[in-house]
């Protein structure tokens, strides 16, 4: 089966307090025993995450997150950590078994607060009766399941897809090039390329131009003179990885459109103003402020990471700003209390991670009044290409 990498899944989060079901549930829906199910309180203690397909929905991830109700130093530990992991949700099940407690209102508050759309779903029908009254002024859909019997699982499903937000559909390059046109993928072999495969941008790139009747010629920063020449400089695109914009930007003629990966991930998940935004707040930058640097995926530093050194190495060199950063990396958003003093946030493209996660992320960001700005876009601005590389997306967006 092939299956989309996380930018295309829908995320849906199960939660509640301990020892509803919530487990049990995934198991139910999923139809084996994927996650851990025991009578001990607290048995989930880290978000667990099960990918499958699941009709309507297609492709999906399931989150079974720690029990809202925990307890203790390790407790509070593990709610930390189950309201982290809702911060990837596009919609949710909130699982009860009894009556409402301030951690189901803490969890509906908490949902609405990140505007997730959810259904409560009442577990244990074959044990407890009559607590859909109970819930009714909560004002989303409710359905009585049995995880243990597995009664109204298929309807539970179809429920949670009805809440589903439809996702904007946008293309990452498509509408810049149209069909029967060329595109120049410019793809740096560094210390940092994935071996024997190329980054998900850079995939999805090539994806979109043969979806689109489009021919996509890929090649080497080192290369791309001799590339340009050999089809006679008729390209309608020529995008690139960030890293190397100070190089490719020297070889590609000014009638070319030139671009980065970064910043075409970005403008189709983001908004391009808000990221402007963030470019203007740099200059009220000064020594010691501290910068939070997000990357939604979770990778090992390489000695001259992107975002660990060398971002912070030219807005040095460039900016000569001694900033205090703060490095935030995986699924899992920092809480509000870490970004809480940072004056900037700079994240990464976001390939990773599907437009209602991305956008979740900038919400927060406007919500603690943060400017945001993207790791394509800061790059280009401190090399000073900016306004080249944003004139194509600009550009279509009028």
């Amino acid at each position: 089966m092939n299956v989309p990498h996380a930018g295309f899944r829908k995320y849906i989060a199960i939660v509640g307090r301990r020892n509803v079901g919530k487990s049990s549930l995934i198991n139910a829906i999923v139809g084996q025993d994927v996650a851990i199910v025991s009578d001990v309180p607290g048995t989930t203690t880290d978000p667990v995450y099960k990918t499958l397909e699941l009709h309507p929905l297609g492709p999906v991830t399931l989150i079974d997150t720690p029990g809202l109700d925990d307890e203790g130093f390790l407790g509070e530990k593990r709610v930390e950590r189950a309201k982290r992991a809702l911060y990837r949700a596009d919609a949710a099940i909130l699982v009860v078994d009894d009556v409402p407690t301030e951690h189901e209102r803490f969890a509906v508050n908490l949902l609405g607060q990140l505007e997730i759309p959810f259904i409560i779903a009442i577990n244990k029908s074959d044990l407890k009766n009559n607590l859909r009254d109970a819930y009714i002024d909560f004002g989303v859909p409710i359905v009585e399941v049995s995880a243990k019997t597995k009664t109204n699982i298929e309807t539970l499903v179809q429920l949670v897809s009805s809440v589903m937000p439809e996702e904007e559909s946008k293309t990452m390059l498509a509408h810049l090039i149209g069909e029967y046109r060329t595109v120049v993928l410019v793809v740096p072999i560094d210390t940092a390329a994935p071996k024997g495969r190329l980054i998900m941008p850079q995939v999805e790139a090539i994806r979109e131009a043969i979806d689109h009747a489009a021919t996509a010629v890929v090649t080497r920063d080192t290369e791309l003179a001799q590339t340009l020449e050999k089809v006679n400089f008729k390209v309608d695109l020529v995008v690139t990885d960030s890293q190397a914009i100070m190089r490719v930007e020297k070889i590609v003629p000014k009638q070319i459109p030139l671009t980065t990966f970064s910043i075409l991930e970005s403008a189709s998940k983001g908004d391009v103003k808000q990221f402007l935004e963030g470019i203007d707040a740099l200059k009220n930058l000064k020594d010691g402020d501290t910068v939070a640097v997000a990357e939604a995926c979770s990778h090992v530093p390489t000695c001259d990471d992107i975002g660990r050194v060398k971002i912070p190495r030219w807005i040095s060199e460039k900016m000569k700003l001694q900033l205090n950063y703060k490095f935030f990396a995986g699924k899992e958003f920092p809480e509000l209390q870490e970004l809480s003093n940072c004056k900037l946030m700079i994240h990464c493209g976001g390939c990773v991670l599907n437009r209602t996660a991305f956008m979740r992320r900038m919400k927060l960001a406007k919500r603690l009044d943060i400017p945001v700005v993207n790791y394509g876009m800061l790059i280009s601005h401190l090399h000073g290409v900016l306004d080249r590389v944003l004139e194509p997306i600009l550009k279509r967006q009028g």
